[in-house]
């Protein structure tokens, strides 16, 4: 735990083989980070650039292109899992995620199939199934969770997702006792918005701030069994921003927050440890209405960034299979 006094985690939003036998195991060695977390375009990124997995892609010419992306993300994984065992099993999270097919977003039982049997071939107690919050995912996460297998609910921009997450894993574990996270997106919706804003002379890089702050006080106060709001997409582009603002501003108890590595080193060397929420109710509802004076209907960006997230897991996911049918 990077703060063990308020339970505030830091995860790594990066998978790389390389890096898993290099800058991983030094930024766990020097108490930084005690998880990790992967995405289709995080091993898009990993797969199609680096080196590290020409030689095993040699011996997987006769596999079909799904089976090849899952042997080698599941290599990494089980490699991840591996060396944050130590943590896990002092009760220092020590977990690592791997995300579900996208394409299996809008069927539960499909995504229950995937999630029972890549946590089976992983073969790891400290994997989480990442499974996104649609409609089918929140009975997938349900069922996952009850059979006990941690589960990352992902791709979380509102409220509404967050709180069908929560009731579904409080619902989990009546039958089973097992870690869960929220993800919440949290610098997309600044994005969207920050140039309209600005526009209307709106402060910008606050309005996912607000939004995940008001996602992380509702799902505090149902006070589910061992479930905590993460917050995720918290790298900064520019440099309207310091690098570490959407960790400084995020700093919550009982939270993790995963971010890329140039962002967490930069926390580490000069980040504030000043605690930023819960924030107050008046706080969230006052800049959620200078937002919608500014023109900006925030239920319309959410069901887009909701969308396009979604759409470029399926992207980053098709890239690969794609690059690899030879």
């Amino acid at each position: 735990m990077y703060l063990t006094q308020v339970r505030f985690a830091l995860w790594a939003d990066f998978i790389e083989r390389t890096f898993l036998d290099e800058g991983f195991k030094e930024l766990i060695k020097k108490g930084v980070i005690n998880g990790a977390t992967s995405n289709p375009a995080i091993f898009k990124n990993a797969i199609l650039t680096s080196p590290a997995y020409k030689e095993q892609l040699s011996t997987l010419t006769q596999f079909s292109p799904k089976e090849k992306y899952e042997a080698l993300a599941i290599f990494d994984i089980q490699k991840a899992a591996d060396i944050l065992r130590p943590l896990y099993d002092a009760g220092d999270d020590g977990y690592v995620s791997i995300e579900v097919d996208p394409f299996l977003c809008d069927d539960t039982e499909a995504t229950i199939a995937e999630g029972i049997r890549l946590h089976g071939s992983i073969n790891r107690p400290n994997v989480m199934i990442k499974v996104p919050a649609t409609e089918a995912g929140y009975s997938a996460m349900e069922v996952l969770a009850s059979k006990g297998i941690p589960v990352n609910a992902t791709l979380i921009f509102s409220v509404d997702q967050a709180l069908k997450c929560a009731r579904a894993f409080d619902k989990a574990s009546k039958k089973s006792s097992v870690d869960t996270v929220i993800s919440v997106f949290v610098s997309r919706i600044d994005r969207a918005i920050d140039e309209t804003l600005r526009s209307q002379g709106v402060k910008t890089g606050r309005m996912g701030i607000v939004n995940a702050a008001d996602i992380y006080n509702r799902v505090e106060a149902l006070n589910v069994p061992q479930c905590r709001v993460l917050f995720a997409s918290t790298g900064v582009k520019g440099d309207e921003f310091r690098a570490s603002y959407y960790i400084d501003e995020l700093l919550a108890p009982n939270s993790v927050n995963t971010a890329p590595i140039a962002t967490i080193d930069a926390y580490v060397c000069g980040g504030d440890r000043t605690l930023k929420l819960p924030m107050s109710t008046d706080t969230i509802e006052e800049h959620q209405k200078s937002v919608a004076a500014a023109g900006v209907e925030m239920d319309t960006i959410i069901a887009q960034q909701i969308e396009e997230g979604l759409e470029s897991f399926k992207a980053a996911f098709t890239e690969i299979l794609n690059a690899l049918e030879s």
